[in-house]
């Protein structure tokens, strides 16, 4: 039998990466999954592979009807929910004379306001089950700063304190909320085109010497998904080869 044998998962931004690969891991192990994005050619493929345990909604997670969509029609299909996996995000690499208000609110909205609706309007939801886990995506940069990163390292500093917030407010219902910290891991977000050389610098300071790898992640996630985990809300988990050891 799976860890997430009879569960119910929901992840915002599936269609391909560290969602992605998620998405399989909790099928693997068990779940009946929807996952969301705005990539709908690639999500409608994966959840073709995947097979009938699974769903694919096109999501814009920043805005609240669509979140009420979301939930609905997970409970419709599968049943009330019995995780989230907040794992949508953007990242704009400018510095401050360079970023538009336009610019930071977009990340802000993506990053940020995305997970306080996403826990707000799942929480009716999963309060039926008694015994739910949100999962929370961060970053190693809402640990520390990094020059050019104002708009992603002010959302992921953000993902941080809603987790504590949401943790407290939920242990009452049996609902555990943690953030995931990753560092450098390989997904399509740093294979974009003129980034290799930053990508080579960042990987020279990983104690570990190489980035990460998704299915990495989805260990730590399921985890964190599962009753292994039934102990621990508002912490925080950093996967990111020992760059934060020395902080």
């Amino acid at each position: 039998m799976g860890k997430l044998e009879g569960k119910v998962a929901v992840i915002t931004g599936g269609a391909r990466g560290q969602g992605a690969s998620h998405a399989r891991t909790f099928v693997k192990e068990g779940a009946k999954v929807v996952f969301t994005d705005i990539l709908v050619e690639e999500g409608e493929a994966l959840a073709k592979e995947l097979g009938e345990n699974v769903k694919f909604m096109k999501h814009d997670v920043t805005k609240a009807d669509d979140w009420h969509r979301v939930i609905d029609e997970t409970e419709t299909a599968f049943g009330p929910i019995d995780i989230l996996v907040n794992n949508a995000g953007v990242v704009v690499t400018k510095n401050f004379d360079d970023l538009s208000e336009e610019e930071y609110r977009k990340v802000i909205d993506i990053n940020q306001v995305s997970i306080f609706l996403g826990m707000k309007t799942v929480l009716p939801s999963m309060k039926k089950t008694g015994n739910g886990s949100i999962i929370n995506i961060s970053s190693i940069n809402g640990l520390r700063g990094s020059a050019g990163n104002v708009a992603y390292d002010s959302s992921k500093f953000a993902v941080r304190g809603m987790t504590k917030s949401a943790a407290l407010e939920f242990a009452e219902y049996g609902i555990r909320v943690n953030s995931v910290h990753p560092g450098v891991i390989q997904t399509p977000m740093i294979e974009v085109e003129g980034t290799e050389k930053l990508v080579e610098k960042l990987v020279a300071t990983i104690p570990m010497q190489r980035k990460g790898q998704s299915e990495e992640v989805s260990k730590l996630i399921l985890y964190l998904a599962s009753e292994d985990s039934s102990y621990s809300t508002g912490a925080e988990f950093v996967i990111d080869g020992g760059v934060t050891a020395s902080n």
